[in-house]
């Protein structure tokens, strides 16, 4: 039974923690959240078997990918949410192609509320998609339009970057044409920690030139070698406590770890992903 001697004492103590933790990592989602393509193989071959597995470790969220003729994985999206659910997991995100906004968006968004998801992200430009500014608006207006549609159906549009979004193109880069072109209420944005400090952009300075359009975080750390690879989340360069100190700037509601390439088995590297961030990110 909680006396009113013992509530006066937790609030103190709460009191005091806030005086004590930045104010920004008090308002992180503690949910740490996997894109399961660093699981690509296996969740090809026992999607289900995977969830299980990702659950185990403690992830709380997930992010798919590779959403193709209406199903997740070969599930459908009722399937898959219920597979997800089975284990506890929830499903904010999912990431598409291009090629999904001219190939029926309208049911893409349908499957997109059925799964469970809050956010569709458009994941890559392939080259053929960007060669010139021009093609950069282009695109910044077909995502204008198909995130009308997820709007309708309470789903919030967004984009993931690599590097090439940030090479000069007469003085212009594709990323700032997107920023700048799309409808800052409409097209959100998922910044890759990795891809944005390999094209030599600091996070935080996007963060503060454009507060609260990035919504969306994938964590992943770089090694300090010349070829500056992939490395688990706390094992590399990236300065993650700075830039976690700007969640609230940023308007960060979900993060997820995602390492393209593994040195060994893919599920130890989330595994010592996921203890660096629960020991050191979110307190």
């Amino acid at each position: 039974m909680t006396t009113r001697r013992t509530f006066i004492r937790q609030s103190a103590f709460f009191s005091a923690a806030a005086l004590v933790l930045p104010s920004s990592l008090l308002t992180i989602n503690p949910k740490i959240g996997l894109q399961l393509y660093t699981l690509r193989d296996t969740m090809a071959k026992d999607p289900r078997a995977v969830l299980k597995s990702v659950a185990g470790i403690g992830f709380k969220e997930v992010e798919s990918f590779g959403y193709n003729n209406g199903k997740y994985f070969g599930l459908t999206p009722q399937e898959f949410n219920a597979a997800l659910r089975a284990n506890g997991l929830a499903h904010p995100s999912s990431h598409y192609m291009l090629a999904h906004l001219s190939n029926n968006w309208e049911k893409a968004v349908e499957d997109a509320v059925a799964a469970g998801q809050q956010y569709m992200v458009v994941a890559y430009l392939l080259d053929n998609e960007r060669k010139n500014i021009d093609d950069y608006k282009k695109i910044a207006d077909s995502f204008n339009t198909a995130a009308e549609a997820c709007k309708k159906a309470g789903i919030q549009f967004g984009y993931h970057n690599h590097a090439f979004e940030f090479i000069d193109m007469g003085g212009q880069h594709g990323y700032d044409v997107l920023l700048k072109e799309t409808d800052s209420n409409l097209v959100k944005f998922e910044l890759d920690l990795y891809w944005t400090s390999y094209a030599g952009v600091d996070a935080v300075e996007l963060f503060k030139k454009h507060p609260g359009r990035f919504p969306l975080w994938h964590v992943k750390d770089m090694d300090i070698t010349p070829k500056k690879f992939f490395t688990d989340v706390g094992n590399g360069v990236i300065n993650f406590k700075n830039i976690f100190a700007q969640a609230e700037t940023a308007g960060m509601k979900h993060y997820f770890v995602e390492q393209d390439v593994c040195p060994g088995p893919p599920i130890d590297s989330i595994k010592k992903s996921y203890q660096y961030i629960s020991k050191n990110l979110i307190g």
